[in-house]
């Protein structure tokens, strides 16, 4: 390939294209293909690379804590878990009719997963996704000082087409962040998809963001079109802690009897006595 050429796919901003091109001209004189199927093949190869990075960066703008397909998640563990529900989230179609989702229960029976999960599947469906666990919330809110904070604040939370906020329940929000969240589900409500996990009772709700009224417009909202999925069982964290135990209190393994080994040299003054008496009886029987 000339240089002149990729100099021109470099200007053009078509480096997809220009890393397999190589190879698609020998496809094509090997399989004499068309002028119009090199150019379908070699335009293919441009935009899946595009999508790819295009998923990179929506990946990146989401700052998943920890990401991972939901095909790795392990549903022998806790059978009761709703796995059915949580497939049919993963084809996004809450997102299309702007439907929440809650997902509640104790700690460790996989709710973070699945919404990273979930989330993920719909970066790969070319939605927008934000997820927030809800120290990082916290951390917002503490660092809107300004009317400027607030507004980028509240622009960045309702821009994505799916708000995913993580771990609600776990700490008490800082002051006026019931107003704020209030504001920002009114304002997502029948507009934009949310999902949240809890693992406290939702009467709890107004202890936590510690304005009852707030409280209760937020859950009156978000909860109209909200699916919810209870998350019961045992915790996953505690399985790897309890297979780390149980490891550890076993007994150690009884030595093997061989050769230079403890064991058989404990056992050679008896076979020593046990052949000198054998000897002895010989003896006697000789004489």
């Amino acid at each position: 390939m000339k240089d002149s050429l990729q100099t021109t796919l470099r200007q053009l901003r078509l480096s997809g294209l220009a890393q397999t091109l190589e190879v698609r001209l020998q496809e094509a004189a090997g399989h004499n293909l068309s002028h119009a199927e090199f150019l379908e093949l070699i335009l293919q190869d441009e935009l899946l690379v595009r999508d790819e990075r295009l998923v990179n960066r929506r990946v990146k703008a989401a700052t998943f804590r920890e990401l991972k397909p939901i095909d790795e998640f392990d549903w022998v563990f806790n059978p009761s878990l709703p796995k059915k529900q949580v497939f049919d989230l993963a084809t996004c179609r809450f997102i299309r009719d702007n439907r929440d989702v809650l997902l509640i229960g104790p700690p460790g029976t996989g709710k973070s997963f699945v919404v990273q999960a979930v989330g993920y599947q719909a970066i790969k469906q070319g939605f927008g996704v934000l997820y927030r666990s809800i120290f990082d919330v916290v951390r917002d809110f503490l660092h809107d000082d300004t009317p400027d904070d607030e507004g980028k604040l509240l622009a960045r939370y309702l821009k994505p087409d799916l708000l995913i906020v993580d771990d609600m329940g776990m700490k008490q929000l800082p002051r006026r962040s019931g107003e704020v969240l209030f504001e920002i589900i009114m304002r997502r409500y029948e507009t934009r998809s949310t999902m949240m996990t809890r693992n406290r009772p939702l009467e709890d709700w107004g202890k936590l963001i510690g304005d009852v009224p707030s409280a209760t417009a937020i859950l009156d909202r978000f909860l109209h079109h909200a699916e919810v999925l209870n998350f019961s069982g045992k915790s996953y964290r505690l399985r790897d802690q309890a297979a780390t135990v149980s490891d550890s209190a076993k007994p150690a393994n009884a030595p093997i009897s061989g050769p230079g080994s403890d064991a058989d040299e404990s056992a050679s003054p008896r076979r020593s006595r046990r052949n000198n008496r054998s000897a002895a009886s010989e003896a006697a029987c000789e004489t």
